[in-house]
């Protein structure tokens, strides 16, 4: 029988519809082709994208040429212009202002084929120093109110290239779901005097029922209420609502239970296309006993379509405890 879960932060409800439950295998992908003569974020191909803001590369190399191993560079085709005011206006009873903001493209490795579950532990640690380096560093802007880091993982999860890139959005406005997220955790912590995520992290590491994968710092789990099919959630063990303030040792660690994570989800799911998002503290918001950063990877596996528009809830045909066994208990 169908079951509905409530998720503990904003109180969104899913719909896990065992009935129409699946075996890993079963779920449809899609074929990808690899071009490697015209991709632009490969080495000698540095003249296509614009001029480099970050780059962790070889002693002597020059900017905007190869010796790199990691680089970020502003998106050719932004969603958001870093220049000018916000200029905010109404028309009438709407409101509107200018799309001001950032959007830059991390090129997390110079080798085309490889993807980001196939780098060795301390190129991943390297990349989320980037992500670090890149908060740090835009969150100096007044104007930024949020900063995304996500990936797009795959043609189907919305990737254009296939070369293993990340990318980061910084907005002048608190995203709505952010604000769920942060309304919903202080809602919680008003009432408990707790953080929920901490809650959480405790609640699985006992039960060990949706744990996946843990280790000194983090843990990964398939969330309670997941709203996709072998959704999964890595959290800092130690309560933290700034992904900028994270340190040595916790970078060492996250980096090999991202990697953990990604291997089992390439042996399990045979190599989907998936989003990962870095969900962090608004900028003007350090230090809240009740918010936690969290990443949080999507396999695309289900499409949504017009009962998930119309209503929000979700349907997911997986259990999260199912994919738990399924991915924990993957050979990597």
């Amino acid at each position: 029988m169908p079951e509905l879960r409530k998720d503990p932060i904003i109180g969104r409800w899913v719909i896990i519809a065992t009935e129409r439950s699946k075996r890993p295998m079963e779920f449809e992908k899609q074929e990808e082709q690899a071009d490697f003569k015209h991709c632009p974020f490969c080495p000698g191909n540095e003249s296509k994208t614009p001029p480099e803001i970050l780059a962790y590369r070889a002693n002597g190399s020059k900017p905007n040429e190869p010796g790199w191993w990691v680089r970020v560079v502003p998106n050719k085709y932004p969603a958001l212009q870093i220049e000018g005011a916000l200029n905010r206006t109404g028309e009438g009873m709407y409101d509107k202002m200018n799309g001001l903001g950032a959007h830059e493209v991390i090129i997390e490795t110079p080798d085309h084929a490889k993807s980001l579950a196939q780098l060795e532990n301390n190129h991943i640690e390297e990349l989320l120093w980037v992500y670090r380096d890149r908060i740090v560093d835009l969150k100096k802007d007044s104007r930024f109110e949020y900063i995304l880091i996500f990936k797009n993982h795959g043609f189907s999860a919305g990737a254009t290239l296939l070369h293993s890139h990340s990318q980061l959005i910084a907005t002048p406005i608190i995203p709505k779901r952010v604000n769920e997220e942060v309304a919903g955790s202080k809602k919680y912590y008003d009432y408990k005097e707790r953080c929920v995520y901490c809650d959480i992290v405790k609640q699985e590491i006992s039960s060990k029922v949706r744990l996946v994968s843990e280790n000194d710092a983090h843990i990964a789990i398939a969330p309670f209420a997941s709203r996709f099919p072998f959704e999964t959630w890595i959290m800092p063990k130690k309560h933290s609502c700034c992904f900028e303030d994270i340190q040595k040792k916790e970078v060492t660690s996250l980096a090999a239970i991202l990697k953990d994570i990604l291997l089992r989800m390439d042996k399990v799911l045979v190599n989907p296309a998936y989003n990962f998002i870095l969900h962090n503290s608004p900028c003007n918001m350090n230090n809240l006993p009740y918010y936690h950063w969290h990443i949080e990877i999507i396999p695309k596996l289900t499409k949504v379509a017009g009962f998930e528009w119309g209503t929000g809830f979700h349907i997911n045909p997986t259990l999260p405890e199912d994919a738990t066994k399924y991915l924990r208990e993957a050979e990597i």
